[in-house]
């Protein structure tokens, strides 16, 4: 148990039949009336997020959440195969929890699993990934417009836009929190 107290950022608790992580708090202690918590929480299971008010004497659950790194290996239909790098495990997933982060995964790469109570609810991509180019209109000379840029796909079929002068074949860097191109590798 966790005292309502003892919120900070970061921290993920059971609330209102859900798990949630704290985003933001501030300890409010009006002129008249009994103090309170505001905060901003995050459903981590959906993303939703939300502001609460909370009694400071209140408590909760702490969730403790494990972070793995583990190795796509292959998918066969809905199911989506992981390997434990350390025990040589391999574990199966469905569609639904790899679906966001398949876009910058592919094969015989890392990605990171959290696991609540011994089972997996979440993947996350690396923060950075290096995909190649499949399909792309090509730059054409003269086309130097500042900022330009043309939509193009990578082998894991993520669709984003790139600067003109990248062809078929080229290596980006690109972030996954947001998406978007960095860079040439």
């Amino acid at each position: 148990m966790i005292a309502a107290n003892d919120l900070r950022k970061g921290v993920t608790i059971e609330y209102d039949n859900g798990m949630y992580e704290v985003l933001d708090f501030q300890h409010v202690k009006p002129g008249k009336g009994p103090a309170f918590i505001r905060t901003k929480i995050r459903n981590i299971l959906n993303g939703s997020s939300k502001d609460v008010t909370i009694n400071p004497n209140d408590k909760f659950n702490q969730i403790i959440i494990e972070t793995r790194e583990m190795q796509y290996l292959y998918n066969d239909g809905d199911l989506f195969y992981f390997m434990d790098p350390e025990t040589y495990e391999q574990l199966p997933m469905e569609r639904e929890i790899f679906e966001e982060a398949s876009q910058f995964v592919k094969e015989n790469e890392n990605a990171f699993i959290k696991f609540y109570s011994g089972k997996p609810f979440s993947i996350e991509a690396p923060n950075f990934v290096e995909l190649e180019v499949i399909e792309t209109e090509p730059g054409f000379k003269g086309d130097t417009a500042q900022a330009a840029t043309k939509p193009a796909t990578v082998e894991t079929g993520y669709k984003l836009n790139v600067p003109l002068f990248v062809e078929i074949g080229t290596i980006l860097r690109i972030d996954t929190r947001t998406g978007e191109y960095l860079s040439r590798v």
